[in-house]
């Protein structure tokens, strides 16, 4: 080979290697992601489960949420009543006081009827005075007994209030453990037993808004889903995104679905990648682990405060009324969840 050609020849590969590490960066910037950031196959059963299993797990858990709220709802009417009982008696006490003080000053010095009184008056002022004073007496006799005998009442109806609040405590446990029963026996199918759980991930999320009375308000798919997915999502959804990039989980999320079942087309569900490139057909490992680990924690850990139905990640699956539970969703790492936690919204 002549020596000219040989020098160009060495002399281009520098430039070549130079222009393809720039398109190559340009790329990076511009691609989206590729096809590790692309959702979950839609041959992969949604949420690793049937759509009768699904409609089971949130039927129980919806119904666990709702009675708690009715239950911590009662409690805490419970305990305002009680505080007003005791503020009743102690007023009962000082009112049985008062009347019985004119009750012993009557027996002691015999009843002061109005004939006696203006009797014993020896001029027209007196008797005018005397008369006067025995309205004063009877009114203020009269003004003791009636706030007596509405404190009596008011004691008796924050009595029947408290019995009230007794049974209506009973009745929300009753359904709490039926609620539980139910989850226990959907996931009887998928899940062979109790688990240990994950650890890490703090419990400082901010609430998200709730009702006066302490329930979760209704919301349906009304704001933008800000994540590849495009569609909609509940508000509470938003929230928990924004929470839980808050606490610092910030890899690749898709919540809206359009299409299948469960909570995604309803804008109640996101899928949390574990690999900071996206969702990739394995089981995450390592700090991909480490990561999908914390991040189900904090969303169990923050679960009432943020709205959270349940959470599925790595073969286990935490529900409020059944904790830690393990899970087999079919075998694949996106049904079995080994490579993204999911978490459904209330």
């Amino acid at each position: 080979m002549p020596r000219t050609r040989l020098i160009r020849r060495r002399a281009g590969r520098p430039l070549l290697a130079l222009l393809a590490a720039a398109a190559l960066l340009l790329g990076a910037g511009l691609a989206p992601a590729g096809p590790a950031a692309a959702a979950p196959s839609p041959s992969a059963p949604d949420e690793g489960g049937s759509k009768q299993l699904r409609a089971a797990l949130e039927a129980a858990a919806k119904g666990h949420i709702e009675a708690q709220a009715r239950l911590d709802n009662s409690k805490r009417r419970q305990v305002a009543l009680n505080g007003q009982l005791k503020q009743i008696e102690l007023r009962l006490v000082e009112l049985k006081a008062q009347v019985g003080e004119v009750a012993a000053h009557s027996y002691r010095v015999g009843r002061l009827t109005p004939v006696s009184a203006l009797l014993a008056s020896t001029d027209p002022d007196s008797f005018l005075q005397r008369a006067a004073e025995l309205d004063v007496m009877a009114q203020r006799d009269s003004r003791r007994l009636r706030d007596l005998h509405e404190a009596q009442a008011e004691a008796t109806q924050a009595k029947v209030a408290l019995d009230a609040e007794v049974r209506e405590q009973q009745k929300q446990l009753a359904i709490l453990a039926k609620k539980k029963r139910d989850a226990e026996i959907a996931l009887a199918k998928v899940s062979s037993g109790s688990s240990r759980g994950f650890s890490g991930g703090s419990g400082s999320a901010k609430p998200a808004p709730r009702n006066p009375d302490g329930s979760w308000p209704a919301e349906s798919c009304s704001v933008n889903d800000p994540t590849p997915a495009d569609g909609c999502i509940t508000p509470r959804t938003l929230h928990m995104l924004q929470q839980a990039k808050a606490a610092g989980y910030k890899r690749y999320v898709s919540c809206h679905r359009s299409g299948g079942g469960g909570e995604h087309p309803k804008g109640r569900a996101c899928d949390f990648s574990a690999a900071s490139g996206g969702f990739e057909n394995v089981s995450a490992t390592g700090g991909d682990k480490a990561y999908g680990d914390s991040l189900a924690s904090y969303l169990k850990n923050n679960a009432s405060k943020l709205g959270v139905m349940y959470v599925i990640w790595y073969r286990q699956i935490w529900m409020p009324n059944t904790g830690w539970r393990s899970y087999s969703g079919g075998g694949s790492p996106a049904a079995d969840h080994t490579n993204h936690v999911h978490v459904s919204m209330y």
